[in-house]
């Protein structure tokens, strides 16, 4: 029989995960503010991440910017957007770099690094959290 500490631990545990679920951070997919790109679909921004095309809906060639593998808010853009988790996008990108056919987002260290980016690129896209978007930057696709 279980002693009443493990099972309040259990709740514990559980609360914990359920609360950390909820807790998620709205992800924005950001472009230049002076982009002519105004929106973009889910579809449209998961093809240049996932290397299947390397042109913004604008016509200009896209510069895609990434988060690193550790930051909470490339696992959600990848699951939400791509519909994959992190050792399928490494997969894929392996295969596509192996092949030539194509070049992965650049990695940037922060959050702040790929907004800058994105602000001094034209051509540039990536995603931070929403709430780390300011004038520098136009929101094209919000991820819940």
């Amino acid at each position: 029989m279980k002693s009443n500490y493990q099972y309040f631990s259990g709740l514990a545990l559980v609360s914990a995960l359920c609360l950390s679920g909820m807790a998620q951070a709205q992800v924005a997919v950001i472009v230049n503010s002076k982009s002519l790109t105004a929106t973009m679909t889910a579809d449209q921004v998961s093809a240049i991440f996932l290397g299947k095309s390397n042109t913004l809906p604008s016509g200009a060639a896209a510069m895609a910017a990434d988060l690193p593998e550790s930051a909470a808010a490339r696992e959600q853009f990848y699951s939400k957007v791509t519909g994959k988790q992190a050792a399928q996008v490494k997969a894929a990108w392996s295969r596509l770099v192996f092949s030539g056919k194509a070049t992965p987002p650049k990695e940037l260290a922060t959050a702040a690094d790929v907004k800058k980016f994105v602000a001094a690129n034209a051509d540039a896209i990536g995603y931070i959290e929403k709430s780390a978007v300011d004038g520098s930057v136009k929101v094209v696709l919000s991820v819940d």
